[in-house]
């Protein structure tokens, strides 16, 4: 038998372990959640200390000097993009699945019902 990967796009990592927990009925050779950034790094609580003294947006942004220039002129830095005070409304949680040709369909509308983006 051959095999089919699917590369799904979700909005929170929730919705991603949904659609994992209904896939693996199927026949799954592999699955994986991964959260990604435009910019790498991440935000972590080193670039941004509890007394909220922090060097730079940059800096807070993602840790890395470089990639937080670029993340610092983004819209959703502020706060203020359309997505309100939840943060960035992207797509940033990524459900990559390997799985039977026979179940490549089926796997596709179980993605589709658990709002992943194909």
């Amino acid at each position: 038998m051959s095999e089919k990967s699917i590369l799904a796009y979700f909005k929170s990592p929730e919705e991603a372990e949904g659609a994992s927990r209904k896939l693996q009925s199927l026949r799954v050779a592999d699955l994986s959640i991964d959260r990604f950034s435009r910019y790498g790094g991440g935000f972590t609580s080193q670039a941004a200390p509890a007394s909220g003294l922090i060097s730079s947006l940059g800096s807070a942004a993602t840790g890395y000097p470089d990639a937080g220039v670029m993340a610092a002129a983004d819209p959703s830095a502020s706060g203020m993009s359309h997505g309100g005070s939840g943060g960035p409304t992207g797509r940033d949680v990524l459900l990559t699945v390997v799985v039977d040709s026979d179940s490549f369909h089926q796997a596709l509308s179980i993605i589709e019902e658990a709002g992943g983006m194909i």
